[in-house]
């Protein structure tokens, strides 16, 4: 049993990392607060004699009584939407915060897992993205906040682990999906699902043409424990090998729903990415680890738990 904090674990996907933790016999302190999480996503688990919440910022410095096994820093505002809203809390908690929680780890020698992005690839002109590209990132675009914010943390992670000989490891997430996303976050997935529900237009950027691969929330987690549990620093990707269009992309969540919405057409956001798709080379040979869901049945999940959050 390891003891391990974990920074926004009460949102999206840090709920279902403090689950899965919890499962295997871990000890799980959350730190979070709750600017994009919510209390629901962990309210089930609140009463266990493995867990505890503290409601806190880590970007103000972070401090946990009693020893800590692990660190996993998974905080910080991850959607379209938060980026205009937020830009400086994104920039703040993946410097500072990021900072902050390196130095927890290195106060108690514990293992640092940092939750980095796809994102830092930018709009790659390399396809698939290795773990070895740099990345074609507009550094003053308004997807900045959160691209830049994700480098500079990778950097100082890397950083520590030369300067301390911190043990660390680096994931860069790839379009995860699931139950507990926000109705409201701006990602597609979750767009898409509400508004087919509700029976409302569905809108696509651009010609629809752009792809992603998107990776279900449970095979997510299952290779962040790998990486965790592992010898390997990293960066690894994790994600799904499969590709899909945005077109693809709303005609399974409109044959999910058995909706009648109609598909809509809108200018395309400034660097938003043509296409992303992972090179999973690495995770697969070292983590021995590859998504599981396919893209129908997660969406299909993913519907069954935004009609009952919205009651439709």
């Amino acid at each position: 049993m390891s003891r391990v904090v974990v920074s926004g674990g009460a949102g999206f996907l840090g709920s279902h990392m403090c689950d899965r933790l919890i499962d295997r016999g871990d000890e799980v302190v959350v730190v979070d607060n709750l600017v994009t999480g919510s209390a629901a996503n962990v309210e089930h688990l609140v009463g266990h004699e493995r867990f505890s919440f503290v409601e806190h910022d880590v970007s103000k410095g972070v401090h946990v009584d009693g020893p800590v096994d692990r660190v996993m820093h998974l905080a910080s505002p991850a959607s379209p939407v938060d980026f205009d809203r937020m830009p400086i809390e994104i920039l703040t908690v993946g410097s500072r915060g990021t900072q902050n929680m390196l130095d927890l780890a290195l106060e108690n020698n514990a293992r640092f897992f940092l939750a980095s992005t796809s994102e830092v690839y930018g709009d790659p002109l390399v396809h698939p993205q290795p773990e070895t590209y740099w990345g074609n990132v507009n550094p003053i675009g308004p997807r900045a906040v959160y691209d830049e914010a994700k480098r500079y943390a990778e950097a100082i992670t890397m950083a520590y682990h030369r300067t301390y000989d911190l043990e660390v490891r680096i994931v860069r997430i790839f379009n995860t999906y699931g139950p507990r996303m926000r109705p409201d976050d701006g990602r597609v997935v979750s767009n898409f699902i509400t508004q087919a529900l509700r029976g409302d237009p569905i809108t696509v950027y651009g010609d629809g043409s752009q792809t992603r691969s998107f990776c279900y929330v449970d095979d997510q987690v299952t290779g962040q424990l790998a990486l965790l549990d592992s010898d390997y620093t990293g960066p690894f990707n994790i994600g799904s090998q499969y590709e899909f269009t945005m077109l693809e992309l709303a005609e399974i969540v409109i044959e999910a729903t058995n909706s009648s919405s109609e598909i809509t057409f809108k200018p395309r956001p400034q660097d938003d990415p043509t296409r992303r798709n992972p090179d999973l080379s690495e995770a697969t040979a070292k983590l021995s680890w590859k998504a599981e869901v396919d893209l129908a049945t997660g969406v299909g999940r993913t519907v069954q738990y935004f009609a009952r959050l919205l009651q439709i």
